[in-house]
């Protein structure tokens, strides 16, 4: 992990990025079927000792979120750095630390993972206070800290281990003529950790070779010096975080490369993103495999496993080599470690023509199966033909069947080929029609549609060809009378034996009768809302006028006869006061009960001000917390429209502080482009909506009733402990709003 302050801003805006495309991954949210169902959402912290401008935290960050993005969960990802490389001041250090305590101290996390020494100094410091209980999977090195950590059950991961003096016998056993190694590293506090951690894994070699240690120098000083190394010697490079002038480098991506090409000797090293930048490698630690322990650590624990039943993991590292620099040197692959992973081989022959060769061969095979299906199809082909006749038979035998029961059906039977024209018609579909069939093939059949539905037929009809799937419409047909009727077609797509689409198959049937009945039960739900309404307004008003005015005056005769009372009468003067406040909050009660049956504010003020007002009472009487937002409101609302949707609202409120098991609901109205949209929601324990089909839930039914009297439309998601989201939405200005909307118009008017 490596550092260059000129790349602290861009760092910071990949992290950025990086988070963008975790959340893009993780929740690409959820399209297909399983955008159906939510999923629950956990909440996973990375702190980071460096930015993402470091190699090694961007591999472990992108082996995290790509694991996690395949979890069951939708995942929030935070990702925070503390830069201690760029702000190693401990006060700047504090500073950070209380900041993030401070920007999560109300945010409940379920993951925090920590990455490198300083992030895990943090977490063990402060666990207790910062996020307790919550679990904690690190990755760091033990060689980094003074004194290790003291961590407790919430606490696994994986404690990095540098392996020097492996490399070192890797090296010797690739070069045994080696007399000097110079070792290369940096000033900044972790070049100088991992120069004292070198020097003690090396110290036993110091009878077999001569080390030199170059790192105390500027940059440009110590690529001459490695420009001019002696013969038999080769190169461990440690960390160059910064050069004894001060300046800065990203060690993997700037330094490495500089070190392996300015020597004149191979150049070992320590990490995984060192390899392959003109280094040989060595027994180095792997980022990604680091990465990947750490994310299915992760993975388990949000699965509900404990981090105490994890074991910590020690070390992440492996053999790995760069095939180029083994050619460079003339280092031989036979003489690597067992089992090291080799980077940048090229293909063998075999690798690269394998295909070729495999092609060539199946061609020849081809060749001789097509010879000896040719022999074989041509002595079938006797066969078929005799066959083909007897089918042929078969096939107008089985049409003959067909069309003797499609026309005794008591459907209209329809067909059509993939080329969407009609080619059948049954006799019931020409005797309701009184057209031959000649005029109906092909698209003759439209001209019996009623012009205002054959735009809507046609789209129906084109798409679900396009998309070869079944589709159900109705439109109205000319009867042979000339009357037009309603019907309910439904269309489902044919294939052949093959798989082939062959067109669609069809039937139809009059449902005209049952569209009246519809219409009969509509206009008799649209009577019994004017009669509430109207009964609403009435009562109100009594409340209002007469028992409200009453009970007041009552108030004051109580408070005269408390005045007139002798002073020394304290006993029936209290009485009278508890009488009097009793009595206030009757007439209270009335004049809240009369504003809920007909509300004057919604009359005069209009939706916005009596929705708003109506939250705020209901809020105090249920003792409940309502979030309201009002968003693009029209300032014109026809009443039918505001009526309708206020209704809405407070069946909706009731139900939900009845049933819902919670006290904080969501309500918002919106107002879009031609139409109002109304949603509460609540995060209780929801219902089972198919109560509402089987007679359950009279007020859900009402709502839904309302919404169609004003041409509106209400949707009821609710899933037993998912919570409930109610949607009303009802279209402005040129909506053609259906006849049972008048309802609402005569009621506003009998006022």
């Amino acid at each position: 992990m490596r550092a260059f302050p000129e790349l602290v801003a861009w760092g910071r805006s990949q992290r950025s990025a990086a988070r963008v495309l975790a959340l893009l991954v993780g929740g690409l949210f959820l399209t297909g079927p399983a955008s159906a169902q939510v999923r629950e959402i956990r909440r996973v912290l990375i702190f980071n000792e460096l930015g993402l401008w470091s190699p090694g935290v961007a591999a472990i960050d992108n082996e995290v979120y790509s694991a996690l993005s395949k979890s069951p969960y939708q995942i929030e990802f935070y990702t925070e750095d503390l830069d201690s490389s760029l702000f190693p001041n401990a006060a700047t250090q504090k500073e950070f630390r209380d900041w993030y305590f401070r920007k999560y101290q109300n945010r409940k996390l379920d993951l925090i993972i920590a990455v490198g020494p300083s992030a895990i100094a943090f977490m063990s410091e402060s666990h207790r206070t910062f996020s307790p209980g919550t679990p904690i999977v690190f990755w760091s090195s033990t060689d980094e800290f003074a004194e290790p950590p003291t961590l407790d059950a919430d606490f696994t991961g994986v404690w990095g281990v540098a392996q020097p003096d492996k490399t070192l016998d890797a090296a010797l056993r690739l070069r045994p003529d080696t007399e000097h190694v110079f070792v290369v590293g940096g000033v900044a506090p972790y070049d100088r950790h991992l120069e004292a951690l070198v020097k003690g894994r090396f110290r036993r070699y110091e009878s077999k070779v001569d080390f030199t240690y170059l790192t105390e120098l500027a940059m440009p000083e110590l690529l001459e010096q490695l420009g001019h190394l002696p013969n038999h010697s080769i190169v461990y490079h440690t960390s160059i975080m910064q050069d004894a002038k001060g300046t800065h480098f990203i060690d993997a991506s700037q330094a490495v490369p500089m070190v392996a090409t300015a020597a004149n000797a191979p150049v070992f090293a320590v990490d995984d993103v060192d390899v392959g930048k003109g280094t040989v490698g060595g027994d180095v630690f792997s980022f990604s495999l680091a990465g990947r322990v750490i994310a299915d650590m992760a993975s388990r624990i949000l699965n509900g496993e404990k981090p105490k039943d994890i074991p910590i993991v020690k070390g992440a590292n492996t053999y790995m080599f760069d095939w180029r620099a083994l050619e460079r040197w003339g280092l031989r692959e036979s003489d690597l470690p067992a089992g090291s992973v080799v980077l940048n081989r090229p293909p063998t022959l075999w690798e690269s023509y394998k295909f070729y060769i495999i092609g060539g061969v199946s061609l020849i095979l081809i060749e001789a199966l097509l010879i000896g299906g040719l022999l074989w199809n041509r002595a079938r082909r006797r066969k078929a033909e005799t066959e083909l006749a007897r089918s042929f038979e078969i096939v107008r035998e089985s049409e003959e069947r067909f069309r003797l029961v499609s026309n005794t059906a008591p459907v209209m039977i329809w067909m059509a080929g993939p080329d969407k024209l009609c080619t059948y018609f049954n006799q019931p579909w020409l005797e309701f029609t009184g057209r031959v069939v000649e005029k109906e093939l092909g698209n003759g059949w439209s001209e019996g549609v009623h012009p205002d539905d054959l735009a809507v037929c046609l789209e129906i009809y084109g798409g679900s060809f396009a998309r070869r799937e079944p589709f159900q419409m109705q439109y109205r047909l000319r009867r042979n009378d000339g009357e037009y009727r309603w019907v309910l077609d439904i269309g489902v797509p044919r294939f052949n034996s093959d798989g082939s689409f062959a067109g669609y198959i069809g039937s139809a049937i009059d449902i005209t009768d049952r569209k009246q009945a519809e219409a009969a039960m509509s206009g008799l739900s649209r009577k019994l809302i004017e009669a509430q309404e109207a009964e609403r307004r009435r009562i109100a008003r009594e409340l209002h006028d007469d028992i409200n005015q009453r009970i007041a005056l009552l108030a004051v005769n109580l408070q005269t006869i408390k005045s007139d009372l002798p002073a020394a009468d304290a006993r029936a003067s209290q009485q009278l006061q508890e009488s009097w406040e009793r009595v206030l909050d009757i007439g209270n009660d009335v004049q809240a009960l009369s504003h809920r049956l007909h509300s004057s504010r919604l009359e005069f003020l209009g939706l916005e001000v009596a929705c708003a007002g109506f939250c705020r009472e209901f809020s105090k009487q249920q003792d409940v917390k309502i979030e309201l937002a009002f968003n693009d409101v029209p300032k014109s609302i026809p009443s039918e429209v505001s009526l309708c949707l206020f209704r809405v609202l407070q069946e909706a409120l009731h139900n939900a502080a009845k049933y819902s098991g919670v006290n904080q609901f969501e309500v918002s109205l919106t107002g879009q482009p031609n139409e109002i949209q109304l949603r509460v929601h609540d995060s209780g324990v929801g219902f089972d909506s198919t109560q509402i089909s089987n007679g359950e839930g009279l007020g859900l039914i009402s709502m839904m009733e309302r919404a169609k009297l004003v041409g509106g439309n209400l949707s009821i998601e609710s899933e037993p402990g998912h919570g409930t989201t109610i949607v009303a939405s009802v279209r402005l200005g040129d909506r053609a709003a259906p006849p049972e909307a008048s309802a609402y118009s005569s009621i506003r008017s009998a006022s």
